[in-house]
């Protein structure tokens, strides 16, 4: 899936190329009049070359949407190796209501990140939560989910009580996540790791002392795994803000505005509500 999504990427740079190409050549053969039109096709050629993001999707037809795929219940696996999560239906919904198909490309987190600034990617789906930080980097939508932060230790290990204890533990995380910046600011010896999965073997192992995730994704491990020896030792008191992230700058302006419409609609309409007990067993899209 991953290669016919590239191809069709690389066939579509390869057309709009060349259609600027003989865009550009049209108009060296046909100006030539007075200085002042020169000046004003020129403006227009470099306008038509920033087309903003929304126009290019609808003109392509499908929208490429970025995600982990290994982060339940977010965006996961089914038992038949579908995609599927809270994010795979809000991002199928976007797509319905751009009017257009959606491309899900899957990938680690740090890479989704890298996409995305490069132009890979449209937009990134998986429950990213709005930080001062990102909002320096990135343009997000308004929030679309709400989200308290755990620390996640072995059920028999006690030495972690606040997040003050975290200095000096090994925990693990995906580089450059929330979590892993949440830990390494309280003092923590922070572990990469590619995917949750690994990150619960390292911990049920007693190689490392804890780790910090969503207080929804250690429920939804829990009720895949009843007999799994982890709690949680620590639970934020405020809910983090968890939006969609652009990349910055005029172009992506109008696909950002629609995004939120349709945010707005899917809150108004209860559905994202709905969503979030499917996949939560509690409404997450709501700040309280």
């Amino acid at each position: 899936m991953k290669k016919r999504i590239w191809m069709r990427a690389w066939v579509m740079a390869a057309a709009v190329l060349g259609a600027a190409a003989l865009g550009g050549c049209s108009q060296s053969e046909t100006q030539g009049t007075a200085s002042q039109d020169s000046g004003s096709q020129e403006e227009t050629s470099a306008a038509d070359g920033q087309q903003d993001l929304l126009a290019q999707i609808q003109e392509k037809g499908f929208v490429t949407i970025a995600m982990e795929g290994t982060w339940a219940p977010w965006t996961y696996h089914d038992e038949n190796d579908n995609l599927v999560g809270y994010d795979v239906e809000v991002g199928q919904r976007i797509a319905q209501g751009l009017g257009v198909e959606a491309d899900f490309i899957e990938g680690e987190w740090d890479g989704l990140l890298a996409g995305l600034d490069s132009g890979r990617y449209d937009m990134m789906i998986n429950g990213v939560d709005i930080t001062e930080e990102r909002e320096k980097a990135y343009d997000f939508s308004e929030p679309y989910a709400y989200n308290r932060m755990a620390v996640i230790v072995r059920g028999d290990y006690d030495e972690i009580q606040t997040m003050e204890d975290l200095a000096g533990k090994h925990t693990a995380n995906t580089i450059s996540s929330t979590y892993a910046e949440t830990a390494e600011q309280y003092g923590a010896e922070v572990t990469g790791v590619d995917d949750l999965n690994q990150t619960f073997e390292l911990l049920l192992s007693g190689r490392i002392d804890a780790t910090l995730n969503s207080e929804v994704t250690f429920y939804d491990y829990m009720k895949a795994h009843p007999d799994a020896n982890i709690k949680i030792a620590v639970l934020a008191d405020n809910a983090s803000e968890v939006g969609i992230p652009f990349r910055k700058g005029e172009e992506t302006a109008s696909l950002r505005e629609a995004v939120n419409e349709i945010l707005d609609e899917m809150r108004e309409s209860g559905e994202l509500s709905e969503l979030s007990v499917k996949y939560f067993g509690t409404d997450i899209s709501q700040a309280e």
